[in-house]
C-alpha cells in the first residue's frame, strides 16, 4: 500500500478565518495551491506533499475530517478497513473534483478522510 501524502485539517469558522489562516501560514513558507470556497489547501513551494487544509464546512459528507491520507489505490484500502470492522464513518464514493474517497473513524476517535485522485 503506497501513502501518497499526508494533509492536517483544520476546521474554521468563516472564510475570514481561512484568510486569516492563509496569512499565517504564509509566513512560515505555505503557499494557497487550492480553493473551493469551503476548503482551502496551502502546501509548501519545495515540499508539494507538506500540506494543511482549513475547512469551513464538509459539502458531501457528514464532518469535517481531523485528517486526509492520499493513497495510490483508495479501492483496496476500503476493503482492508471494511474487514477490519473499523467505524466507516462515510461510504466510499467520487467526488465532483475528481477524487475517491471515503471517511473512517480512528481508534482515538479521529475521522480519516481516505482518499485517491482520479485518474
Amino acid at each position: 500500500m503506497t501513502i501518497r501524502r499526508i494533509v492536517h485539517n483544520e476546521q474554521v469558522e468563516s472564510e475570514e478565518g481561512m484568510a486569516t489562516s492563509r496569512d499565517f501560514y504564509g509566513l512560515l513558507g505555505f503557499e494557497e495551491v487550492m480553493h473551493m470556497g469551503w476548503v482551502m489547501t496551502m502546501a509548501s513551494p519545495s515540499n508539494p506533499t507538506a500540506q494543511i487544509s482549513f475547512f469551513t464546512e464538509e459539502r458531501t459528507a457528514p464532518v469535517v475530517p481531523d485528517l486526509s491520507v492520499e493513497v495510490e489505490d483508495v479501492d483496496a484500502v476500503y476493503a482492508q478497513v471494511v474487514a477490519s470492522g473499523a467505524d466507516v464513518v462515510r461510504e466510499l464514493r467520487d467526488e465532483e473534483w475528481g477524487v475517491r474517497r471515503f471517511f473512517v473513524r480512528d481508534p482515538n476517535g479521529r475521522v480519516v478522510n481516505v482518499l485517491s485522485h482520479q485518474r
